[in-house]
């Protein structure tokens, strides 16, 4: 009796290579990804599937790799989408009842076709926080996506379908937006990487926005190497332009403000290993106060947030008209904050982060990295958050403080697993790097992922 390899839980590059060395069929492994989805003991990690696309484009993947002539080294990998970007003939509803009666979208968002013309196969929407507004992951309509690592916690927002489909091994790869942690903050809850990119690196066309000033994207993988695979499909080249670069000698910085306040005892004890381990390598460490932090803190404080004076703007007549009843409430409330934001409050919001990205501009010259926790905390029980929603909102305003400060200084990031607390959740290292140096950034993590893995097993 012959036995089927297994597929499940394998990384992109993995895949890659049953695929072209014909181990694996591109349409065995799309029937097997799609059958793995909907056997699946949690139903709400998509919100649908595209089936009838996966199959189609399965066959084409399997004739090339037969022929021997694979449009790239990713032909033929499953990946997922999050609900916010346009899938050909299929309606974007972006985690919301209001949008399920729009239009079918006419053509893939930009980065779509992309992954499409390097024979990427196509399994689905993911599941996300309505409207992509909260790092916690809650969706009232669709369902909450169950943490890989806890049913019990929450999946982390708001691309929460898209990490848990990667955590779990439905997909190997799947892809979400950022605008305050929204890559990195669910990729740390769930333990694998998150990678997201600094402003500009790909096309929005087609991606339903939340704030247009910081609406970045990102990869979701179980290896950084995968990520860089994707990256560069997802620009259209036709070999990753990232190149391994050394630990020895890497100035890493560390912040001695904001990012720890309130910190864990098991994130903080992971992150400093995984630190001591980089140093052992090789890396120059190097802990200093980073007062734009602070400075980003009292800016929201006295004049509100970019996110939210363009989440109203983008919002306003479905928050001031029948459709808010149908929306979730705790967006609601949010969304409904940027009302009170007057425009020169929001027009020196702009000024400030064009003025604190050019000084920083410098700091980043020879190559250096910024390295803390990716969230201060590991993942909090769904039904707490869903039960108090003063406890929600504080826990939110939490969980994206640290990443939030990457997407107001336009940085790449790159979230590696660090670890995980005496029960079992997982904790997470980001580094980040400067507008425009997510190769460099990208370059590095491909070296220091085993170092700052460790033993992800191990408890604290």
């Amino acid at each position: 009796m012959t036995t089927e390899p297994d597929i499940g839980g394998r990384s992109a590059l993995q895949l890659a290579s049953m695929i072209g060395g014909l181990v694996v069929d591109p349409t065995d492994v799309a029937a097997r990804t799609l059958a793995a989805v909907r056997a699946c003991d949690d139903p709400v990690i998509f919100v649908r599937l595209t089936e009838e696309r996966a199959t189609d484009e399965a066959r084409i993947a399997s004739r090339l790799a037969r022929e021997g002539r694979p449009r790239s080294l990713l032909d033929g990998v499953p990946v997922a989408w999050k609900d916010l970007f346009d899938l050909a003939g299929v309606t974007t509803t972006a985690g919301s009842r209001v949008l399920a009666r729009e239009p079918r979208a006419e053509r893939d968002a930009c980065v779509v076709a992309r992954l499409a013309s390097a024979g990427m196969v196509c399994i689905g929407h993911t599941n996300m926080t309505e409207f992509a507004f909260s790092g916690i992951g809650l969706n009232p309509h669709y369902g909450t996506p169950r943490n890989a690592h806890g049913d019990a916690r929450v999946p982390g927002g708001s691309s929460s379908g898209s990490a848990v489909a990667v955590a779990r091994g439905l997909v190997p790869v799947a892809i979400g937006s950022d605008t305050g942690g929204s890559v990195r903050i669910p990729a740390a809850f769930n333990g694998i990487v998150g990678y997201k990119s600094s402003g500009g690196r790909y096309p929005m066309d087609g991606v339903f926005p939340l704030s247009r000033t910081l609406d970045t994207l990102g990869v979701f993988a179980r290896t950084v190497t995968d990520a860089v695979l994707v990256d560069a499909a997802m620009r259209g080249q036709i070999a990753p332009s990232v190149r391994r670069r050394p630990v020895a000698g890497q100035r890493i910085v560390v912040p001695t403000n904001v990012v720890f306040d309130d910190v864990e005892p098991a994130v903080l004890a992971n992150f400093e290993a995984a630190l001591a381990r980089l140093r052992d390598a090789g890396a120059v460490v190097e802990r200093t106060r980073l007062t734009a932090f602070d400075e980003i803190l009292a800016l929201g404080a006295k004049r509100g947030t970019i996110v939210t004076a363009e989440a109203y703007a983008l919002h306003r007549e479905r928050l001031d008209g029948a459709d808010a009843a149908a929306i979730d409430r705790r967006v609601v409330e949010r969304a409904r904050n940027g009302a009170a934001i007057a425009m020169a409050d929001y027009a020196i919001l702009l000024q400030e982060r064009r003025r604190m990205i050019a000084a920083f501009t410098p700091y980043f010259a020879d190559g250096t990295l910024i390295a803390f926790p990716t969230v201060a905390h590991t993942a909090p029980a769904i039904a707490a958050l869903e039960a108090d929603e003063a406890l929600f909102h504080r826990f939110n305003i939490k969980t994206l403080r640290n990443t939030m400060l990457g997407n107001f200084l336009d940085w790449c990031g790159v979230s590696i697993p660090s670890g995980s607390d005496a029960g079992g959740l997982p904790t997470a290292f980001l580094l980040s790097g400067p507008p425009g140096g997510d190769d460099d950034l990208l370059s590095l993590a491909v070296s220091a992922e085993s170092i700052i893995r460790g033993d992800i097993h191990a408890g604290v």
